[in-house]
């Protein structure tokens, strides 16, 4: 809120009607050693004209992407919003929308989803899909669950470059649950197969991997696929940059079981990188298995038989028996979905398309550009899409002090999620650079040299 209106009275006569007398009082169960013991390190109260101001200086500090060129991507991509999506996303009953639990009044909001299902089933081929999840790295996990089955016991067999914040977030829950993960390592840039064969034992559940994977290269799935179904795992494909989609084979074309990933950056803005808008598809046969719920279209009973929409499926613990629930996720990224579905409805197939094919081909002019400086080295010669990583000739520290002057946001240093590749950066190009926005970055590159 921009505003509290609560009085020092007013809130003592809170605190007293819940029996309390002041606020330490109120914070009592929060632990001592977790509770800040100082005052927060805030400038004294002013008027607010002069605290606007205060705060606009502030901000004047963040880049973001009106002034700032962004080669950075990792999983949020920067991709141009038609003005159409807000203008229609900012309705009220889109903005002011609970869960529609009433189907009478929901009409809108529930055709909205499900054709955000239908849409995520068109660019995955596959058959079914839930009405969104919170991010990409939770969609992972609900997949794996679904692997697993009600067990929860078992392998996953999980690519190295699949997303480092996904697997961090899987191995959070699979010390929760029990279960196992093998991670197997890359070969020129894409999952090992010697590796991957290797690892495929009797309990393994699921084989996960991410395509394009996270150094943006493609994975060879068609060779990956025969190997994960050997046994009786399931192949589970993480989708971070779904603009791959309108180029590549979708997870149908190579037999996924199971797709997951983001789709935030469709339609709507990156945001600092949340909130994000978690999708899952999967085979028919999933269907019942799927988290969260699903929004089905009917017939109303009478002479008009006028086309409506229901929550058809909903498998969550609130709805159903608790042993037979299915997951306890409670909610979907409704707002970042219509979002989604307006912007996929504004592109079109064909628009689709054109999307996919101006990153290829942006992102392949970047990659020839750089590579033909001195010292500047693709570390694989595998086929990408729009992400590709460079071995640089200096620290990538040194090289994000060149971009901050130089008004870039430069791409991700790998020595982080990846300490054997040091000095290596990760770029993104999207079909918003501009051929002039890849030459200036290139003319920055080079000033390393000099």
């Amino acid at each position: 809120m921009s505003y509290v209106p609560n009085t020092p009275e007013e809130q003592q006569a809170m605190l007293e009607q819940m029996g309390l007398s002041s606020i330490d009082d109120l914070l009592s169960p929060v632990p001592a050693d977790v509770r800040l013991d100082r005052p927060l390190n805030l400038p004294p109260a002013l008027p607010e004209p002069d605290l606007r101001r205060l705060i606009s200086r502030m901000a004047a500090k963040n880049k973001n992407l009106d002034t700032t060129i962004s080669f950075l991507g990792a999983g949020t991509y920067d991709h141009a919003i038609p003005s159409v999506v807000p203008h229609l996303q900012s309705r009220s009953e889109f903005v002011t929308s609970y869960t529609p639990y009433q189907p009478e009044v929901s009409q809108g909001m529930l055709q909205t989803i499900y054709e955000f299902q239908t849409m995520v089933c068109q660019i995955t081929g596959l058959d079914v899909a839930n009405a969104s999840l919170y991010d990409g790295s939770t969609a992972l996990v609900e997949a794996v669950f679904m692997a697993l089955g009600p067990g929860g016991r078992g392998e996953i067999v999980i690519s190295s470059a699949v997303d480092p914040q996904y697997r961090r977030v899987l191995h959070t829950y699979a010390f929760a649950r029990g279960f196992n993960i093998k991670e197997i390592p890359t070969e020129n840039g894409v999952t090992s197969l010697t590796a991957l064969e290797g690892a495929i034992s009797a309990q393994t559940a699921a084989v996960v991997i991410q395509q394009p994977n996270f150094f943006g290269c493609i994975e060879d799935v068609h060779a990956i696929e025969p190997i994960a179904h050997k046994g009786k795992s399931l192949l589970i494909t993480t989708i971070t940059e779904p603009a791959s989609l309108g180029i590549l084979a979708p997870p149908s074309a190579y037999n996924a079981d199971i797709a997951v990933g983001e789709l935030m950056n469709f339609g709507n803005t990156m945001s600092y990188g949340a909130p994000a808008l978690g999708f899952m598809a999967a085979k028919q046969k999933f269907m019942r298995l799927l988290p969260g719920r699903l929004v089905g279209q009917t017939v109303e009973e009478g002479e008009k038989k006028q086309t409506g929409y229901v929550l058809t499926l909903q498998t969550r613990e609130q709805h159903i028996r608790r042993e037979r629930a299915t997951s306890n996720i409670c909610t979907n990224q409704s707002l970042l979905a219509v979002g989604a579905t307006i912007y996929m409805a504004t592109l079109g197939k064909q628009g689709f398309r054109e999307l996919g094919e101006l990153c290829l081909q942006k992102a392949h002019y970047a990659f020839r550009q750089i590579t033909a400086i001195p010292g500047f080295k693709a570390i694989s010669s595998a086929p990408f899409f729009n992400e590709f990583v460079i071995q640089l000739p200096v620290s990538t520290d040194r090289l994000q002090k060149l971009f901050e002057q130089a008004d870039i946001i430069g791409g991700l240093p790998l020595d982080e999620y990846y300490p054997d590749l040091p000095n290596a950066m990760l770029f993104c190009v999207t079909e918003t650079r501009t051929k002039e926005d890849i030459d200036y970055l290139v003319s920055v590159l080079k000033e390393v040299q000099a």
